[in-house]
């Protein structure tokens, strides 16, 4: 069974295109992830599939119903945080449970037990100002976790999160899932999407590869990757390796370039050589396995992770 077909779906504002006739379909208990830069149109379709804004044309359906009919049993995360800093967490999910309508005592004992869930009981009646940053995307994840709701939707949950909060966050999503549940992942993080079982590449308003993380690596065909870190990122370095990446796009990295190869071993002290013969130094050097950020990247020639809006 499908829990949200989307088909043929268009979204402007003014003269700009945000969704170009982008279709899709999620099946009840899947964790889908859409993955793509800031820009591309993921966070606006996640918003129209929460009810809060409405598309220009096409139609998307939750369980057979649009969006505005289907708000029982969505759940919606945004980006931004949300939870009242003055209040304390059960305050907070109270005060929420009580806007679905809860009865006070229902509301008590329902938040209680949804704090047990997420690892909160302890600082139920702290501050949310004294929360941690992983601590407080817990608390505001637990309202979408009410009885009833059978359509998670997450957009970018885990930005500015720390290592380890994000792993005890997607162990949190880990324990909610269930063959009836959907989890819509939006990100543009690919360590991020690894974690769903299926994902969808979007770019300028449109899905352009979808599949298991590993489908989209094998069918994208992918080669071994060396990362490339050097004391000093300039023209002259680029056009060193741009000889040893054979045609693929050069693709820079916080602390140097990535290089596309499948003769690892052999190129590696060749890359090394050649960048100190120019009078450069190499400050770290090694291979990795692809990632879906490099997936993103060999179809669209740009990195997931700098495009803005």
């Amino acid at each position: 069974m499908d829990s949200i077909v989307i088909k043929d779906l268009v979204k402007r504002y003014g003269n700009r295109t945000v969704l170009d006739n982008l279709n899709l379909n999620i099946k009840e208990g899947e964790f889908y992830c859409l993955m793509g830069p800031n820009g591309s149109g993921k966070t606006t379709l996640s918003s129209i599939i929460a009810s809060i804004r409405t598309q220009n044309s096409g139609t998307l359906e939750i369980y057979g119903k649009k969006p505005s009919m289907a708000k029982k049993i969505l759940g919606y995360l945004p980006q931004e945080n949300f939870s009242d800093s003055y209040l304390s967490g059960r305050e907070n999910l109270v005060y929420f449970a009580r806007m679905m309508g809860y009865k006070k005592s229902d509301a008590l004992a329902t938040v209680n037990d949804i704090m047990g869930k997420i690892g909160l009981s302890e600082d139920a009646s702290k501050r949310v100002s004294r929360y941690s940053g992983g601590m407080r995307k817990r608390l505001e994840l637990a309202t979408i976790l009410f009885p009833g709701i059978k359509v998670l939707i997450l957009d970018e949950p885990t930005t500015g999160l720390d290592p380890s909060a994000r792993r005890n966050f997607f162990g949190l999503i880990d324990s909610i899932k269930d063959s009836t549940t959907t989890i819509l992942l939006i990100s543009h993080i690919g360590s991020d999407a690894e974690q769903a079982s299926r994902v969808g590449l979007m770019d300028k308003g449109r899905i352009i590869a979808e599949g298991t993380p590993e489908e989209l690596k094998k069918n994208t065909n992918l080669k071994n990757i060396i990362n490339v870190d050097v004391s000093i990122k300039n023209d002259n370095i680029k056009e060193i390796l741009r000889v040893f990446n054979k045609g693929e796009a050069l693709q820079e990295t916080e602390k140097g370039f990535k290089i596309y190869t499948d003769q690892t071993a052999e190129v590696i002290p060749e890359i090394v050589r050649s960048i100190e013969k120019r009078g450069y130094k190499v400050a770290e050097i090694g291979s990795v396995a692809p990632s879906l950020e490099d997936v993103f990247f060999k179809l669209t020639g740009k990195s997931v992770r700098e495009e803005k809006i």
